[in-house]
C-alpha cells in the first residue's frame, strides 16, 4: 500500500490542494486576498490558490506529526523578519489562516480535536488517511506509467 511517504511532498501538496477546492466545506475566505501570512512578510501571496496550499500543507502537517496544536503550526510556518541594518529575528505565522483552516478541515472530517496525555491538538481522522492515501496512490501510479 502506498502512503505519502513514498511520493514527493510538493506533489502531493499540489494535487491535495487541486482535490481540496472540491470539497464544498472548505473555501478561502473573502479577507484571504488581502492578508500576509505571517508578521515577518512584505506581501500578500501571490498565488491566486494559496488557501487551498496551505490547507493542504496543514492536512500533510497533521499526518506526519500526529496531534499537533495552533501554537506549534504557528512556529512552524514562521520565518525571519528582515528589520534593515538590524538583525533579522524569528516571528510566528499567522494563527488566524491556521485557525480558520484547521476549522475547515474538521468541518470537512479530515481531522479532529483529541488529547492524548494531557496535550491537546488535532490528529487525522481515517477519513483523511486514506484520502492523502489515495492521493498519493494516483501520483505514485502516473509516475509509473510515464
Amino acid at each position: 500500500m502506498v502512503n505519502i511517504y513514498d511520493v514527493d511532498t510538493i506533489r502531493l501538496i499540489e494535487k491535495t490542494s487541486e482535490e481540496l477546492k472540491k470539497v464544498n466545506e472548505i473555501k478561502a475566505p473573502e479577507w484571504a486576498k488581502f492578508v500576509k501570512t505571517g508578521h515577518f512578510k512584505q506581501r500578500p501571496p501571490i498565488s491566486r490558490d494559496w488557501w487551498y496550499f496551505r490547507i493542504a500543507s496543514l492536512l500533510r502537517k497533521i499526518y506526519v506529526h500526529g496531534p499537533v496544536g495552533v501554537n506549534k503550526l504557528k512556529r512552524d510556518y514562521g520565518g525571519k523578519k528582515r528589520r534593515g541594518y538590524k538583525p533579522p529575528h524569528f516571528y510566528r505565522g499567522s494563527g488566524s489562516i491556521i485557525r480558520k483552516g484547521l476549522q475547515q478541515l474538521e468541518k470537512a472530517g479530515f481531522i479532529k480535536q483529541v488529547e492524548v496525555k494531557g496535550h491537546k491538538g488535532r490528529a487525522i481522522t481515517p477519513a483523511g488517511k486514506s484520502f492523502l492515501d489515495k492521493l498519493a496512490n494516483q501520483i505514485k501510479n502516473a509516475r509509473t506509467t510515464k
